[in-house]
């Protein structure tokens, strides 16, 4: 399906930007209601957390793409095409604040959502072959999200590149099967989240939540 017409039936059904949430959600007891969202890049993850956060729910914005926007800006270093060590370690120090903050500040049962999370800085120093030190492992695994991770899958319907995202649409597909591998590692249960209209998607997301 064209991207456009994906966003285009989004927009229809999300004409109140206040409308309820479509489905009563469950807290596991076990674990904090923090769910990751991820996946290659263009796969549709900040359409799909607009969605979620018309329905009224908290969601937590990539911090990758800011952060490359921000270097951009001050001619910085910290970038994947200059120093990738140094891009990868900012990546997870935001990644880390957003968890934290997130923890003081959400005093709530319903979900919360991130686009992406500081594994998905793992996954990237493993793409580049970059070490990950002691610190950054134990970090992962005293701040555990929800272990139900949703990844989107490569979709090359609605596939672009642009001054942020330059990967091509191998490099895409690469990075999804790398995501799988990783999370996998640090003891995540992925989601596919099938390649369906936004309103669909967080449906299918949602559904998912509430029936563990």
């Amino acid at each position: 399906m064209d991207f456009m017409k994906v966003c285009n039936i989004a927009a229809r059904n999300n004409s109140d930007n206040t409308k309820p949430n479509s489905l009563p959600l469950k807290r596991s007891k076990d674990h904090l209601p923090f769910y990751v969202i991820t996946g290659g890049p263009g796969v549709g993850k900040t359409t799909l957390l607009e969605e979620l956060r018309q329905r009224g729910f908290k969601v937590v914005p990539e911090t990758a793409r800011e952060l490359i926007k921000a270097q951009q800006a001050i001619d910085g270093e910290a970038l994947p095409w200059k120093n990738r060590k140094q891009y990868m370690e900012l990546m997870f120090e935001d990644c880390k604040a957003q968890f934290e903050k997130t923890l003081q500040d959400v005093r709530t049962d319903q979900p919360v959502f991130f686009d992406r999370g500081f594994v998905d800085a793992f996954c990237y120093a493993a793409l580049e072959g970059l070490p990950i030190d002691r610190e950054m492992k134990s970090l992962a695994e005293t701040h555990r999200y929800h272990p139900q991770v949703f990844i989107l899958p490569p979709w090359k319907d609605i596939y672009h590149t642009d001054a942020q995202r330059t990967q091509d649409w191998n490099e895409s597909v690469f990075t999804y099967n790398k995501m799988i591998q990783t999370y996998r590692g640090y003891q995540y249960d992925l989601i596919e989240v099938p390649r369906v209209t936004v309103p669909e998607r967080a449906d299918f997301m949602l559904e998912s939540i509430n029936s563990k």
